[in-house]
């Protein structure tokens, strides 16, 4: 048996998020998770993670056309010459880091 303060512990861990949705997707999904062996609450949160994972990965990658890439390659094998902004940058990062 559980603690007092296991119980309270557990249940600061878990949030909860409310949404309503249309009868036949509830259906759809109810089914999905009798297929799969799991409670609709689980499988709902697994749909959701996968699906959250996959939007933040996406944004977290870049692609870049072939053109791009290429530039950037060039660009780290021969860098151009400091202009002027960056050498006073370069001047007031020193000044302020010491």
């Amino acid at each position: 048996m559980k603690t007092i303060t296991q119980r309270k512990t557990a249940e600061r861990s878990i949030a909860r998020l409310n949404f309503r949705l249309p009868a036949k997707i509830k259906k759809r999904v109810e089914d999905a998770a009798v297929l799969s062996g799991v409670t609709v609450s689980d499988f709902a949160v697994a749909a959701l993670v996968s699906s959250a994972d996959a939007v933040l990965r996406q944004q977290e990658e870049r692609k870049l056309s072939d053109r791009d890439r290429d530039l950037f390659l060039n660009l780290l094998e021969t860098p151009p010459k400091p202009n002027k902004a960056l050498k006073k940058a370069a001047q007031k990062y020193k000044k302020v880091s010491g």
